[in-house]
């Protein structure tokens, strides 16, 4: 007679890999809480620093006979090569958008450089705000959602070499586009390995489908292979909206 082999599925070994999955979620989701409210006071407290004035008025730093403004070279720079605050321009605000102008700047009195003291600077005729992205710094923040492609509303501050009209600091739209760790590669192999009792939903953070997954076996088979196709394609990612590395 045949002997039939039985494959016997070692159900201790299967729920200490999901326990091990759930505990890393859990540590995931605690690091992402305290990057949050760390993001989230770095905003208020430049908020604060942010003036919402949209008069067009020639731009001015705040204390012009402030002395602990440092600029980069020292005296034996060139004043014409001062970014800002080191230098105060007087701006045309009846310029055609988009032309090339020259505009007349004066380094600050208690500034100490060589050369001309006043002197002409070529800039593009358009307001602050109007620059590109890579011309600004802004405060970025995470815990929102990427995958949906949502906006987010931050501070940002023209960079000091960028001669352009209104105020230097603003709020802009920022596309969302972070990264919490988790991998694509790691979710897909969970997912075929273990999707049938739920590793892969709690590896991303969904726990409610994940438990019903798993005492489901996975939806007998079929909810496990909807997974695998729904992370293959990018489709299903962590619950914390962030993107795949």
């Amino acid at each position: 007679m045949r002997h039939r082999r039985c494959i016997v599925i070692n159900m201790r070994s299967a729920l200490a890999l999901i326990m091990i999955f759930i505990f890393s979620g859990i540590r995931q989701s605690q690091t992402a809480g305290g990057n949050l409210m760390e993001t989230e006071t770095k905003l208020e407290g430049q908020s604060k620093n942010v003036t919402n004035n949209n008069d067009a008025i020639p731009l001015t730093i705040k204390s012009i006979n402030d002395t602990n403004v440092s600029c980069p070279g020292g005296p034996e720079s060139e004043c014409s090569t001062l970014p800002f605050p080191c230098i105060r321009c007087n701006y045309n605000y009846s310029c055609h958008y988009g032309r090339d102008i020259n505009v007349t700047c004066t380094a600050l009195d208690h500034v100490q450089c060589q050369g001309n003291r006043t002197f002409v600077q070529q800039m593009n005729c358009r307001y602050c705000y109007q620059t590109e992205l890579w011309q600004q710094s802004c405060a970025l923040r995470g815990n929102c959602n990427s995958v949906n492609g949502y906006f987010y509303r931050t501070n940002c501050t023209v960079h000091s070499d960028v001669f352009c009209l209104g105020n230097r600091s603003f709020t802009r739209n920022i596309k969302c586009n972070w990264t919490q760790g988790y991998r694509w590669s790691t979710a897909l192999i969970i997912s075929i390995t273990l999707g049938g009792f739920g590793a892969d939903r709690f590896y991303l953070g969904h726990w409610q489908e994940g438990i019903g997954k798993l005492f489901s076996f996975g939806g007998l088979g079929v909810w496990t292979i909807i997974d695998v196709i729904l992370i293959s394609l990018h489709y299903l990612g962590p619950a914390d909206g962030s993107l795949y590395i």
